[in-house]
């Protein structure tokens, strides 16, 4: 039986257990060569599955998301390392196929949170980054929906989440980027407008890693052209192609009961249209939300 399909309390216990084990084995254990930042509700789920389908990609162990370089940092290294597979599974990998394994987590708010991209840069020298954008407005109402689906929303009103926005998070992204020991549940899971603004956070992450190692895909060509985009994002990771394709699906995807107010709509579309501009430097293109 897959642990997902265990029932909760065996899979607390699972998951306790194997972080203790992976901790005490950390220095036999892989590092990430890649990670997925972001964004939310930007189909990462289903990039993440894709590529852990490939045949040299070895996921981290139980969970797709660690979340350490945002809410778990002072767990230290080797609570991280002991996430992911050993070094001997590596070597069993490229015994086979000729090639180094690579493995990856996938952690969304790693795009937003101000102190993760200087710690993957610290801890990750070599990292590279993908991260995938989606039309803004989509984006933040299908977060919404996701937020409230999971009872971290309690307004239940899209546009009056809007409106709360920013008494929310006042001064939380600064005490974050000032106290390391700082949490924000509204930073984490209300900011709805703030997320979409896309080239305002590639660019804090770029000043840290560099440019070169971060890799920008728009979600709605992954879903309409998933296999370009996925041979795209490997050839940035330096994954041969030509080995199993994997089957693509769309994952984490929440139907909605509502449609958005058109008023609304309009106001967040005019609100993006500066951030959308500054993304097309990273595009190379206008976003595909953008044209027609």
């Amino acid at each position: 039986m897959r642990i997902r399909n265990l029932p909760t309390p065996v899979k607390r216990v699972v998951h306790l257990g194997s972080r203790s084990y992976g901790r005490l084995t950390a220095e036999r254990r892989m590092l990430p060569s890649f990670l997925i930042c972001g964004g939310q509700r930007c189909g990462t789920t289903s990039l993440y599955r894709a590529l852990a389908a490939h045949p040299l990609v070895l996921k981290a162990v139980l969970h797709k998301g660690v979340h350490y370089f945002d809410t778990s940092y002072r767990r230290g290294p080797e609570w991280y390392r002991g996430h992911f597979p050993t070094l001997r599974s590596a070597e069993r990998i490229a015994e086979r196929y000729g090639f180094r394994a690579q493995t990856f987590e996938s952690s969304p708010y790693y795009m937003y949170h101000p102190q993760a991209a200087a710690r993957i840069a610290h801890d990750l020298p070599y990292a590279k980054l993908v991260v995938l954008v989606r039309d803004p407005v989509e984006r933040a109402y299908s977060q919404h929906h996701h937020e409230v689906a999971r009872a971290f929303e309690s307004e239940r009103d899209f546009g009056a989440a809007l409106a709360l926005e920013p008494a929310r998070l006042h001064r939380q992204e600064e005490r974050l980027a000032l106290d390391p020991r700082h949490y924000s549940f509204a930073h984490q899971h209300h900011a709805y407008r703030a997320r979409g603004e896309y080239a305002r956070y590639l660019s804090v992450m770029a000043q840290h890693v560099g440019r070169e190692r971060i890799h920008v895909v728009e979600s709605e060509r992954f879903f309409t052209d998933p296999e370009a985009v996925y041979d795209e994002v490997c050839g940035f990771l330096g994954l041969p192609l030509g080995l199993d394709r994997p089957a693509f699906e769309r994952h984490n995807a929440r139907p909605r009961q509502a449609d958005m107010n058109a008023t609304l709509r309009r106001d967040l579309s005019d609100y993006y249209r500066p951030h959308d501009e500054a993304l097309a430097g990273w595009l190379g293109h206008t976003p595909v939300w953008r044209r027609g």
